[in-house]
């Protein structure tokens, strides 16, 4: 059975921010971005990284990038067979977003203390 996004489309007023939030907002696609930059890049590497998060998950997250052409998934004809994802030429355009993110994150973490 196909698993269809519900917020994919939704932008009712044109909003650029409802656009963006479409591509990389929820709870876990922005942290699978920053991980697979900082070189995070197979499967079990990200699992390992968000323990939190549920392998079909994860998967979901994953498909859901690659669809939206952030990232780009190699397979390696090995055996076992061996899977790396990638930022995309267009997915490194979030990257200052992210990046953002994480520079408020770690000054809001401070105040927070």
């Amino acid at each position: 059975m196909e698993n269809k996004r519900k917020n994919k489309d939704f932008n009712p007023n044109n909003c650029p921010v409802t656009h963006c939030m479409n591509k990389i907002g929820g709870k876990w696609k922005p942290i699978v971005l920053y991980l697979i930059n900082l070189g995070k890049n197979r499967f079990s590497l990200l699992q390992k990284s968000i323990p939190e998060i549920s392998k079909q998950m994860l998967v979901n997250q994953l498909r859901e990038l690659e669809e939206d052409m952030l990232i780009e998934r190699t397979i390696f004809a090995e055996i076992p067979p061996k899977v790396e994802y990638n930022l995309s030429e267009y997915g490194k355009t979030v990257l200052p977003i992210i990046a953002t993110m994480a520079d408020w994150g770690k000054v809001d973490m401070k105040r927070a203390k």
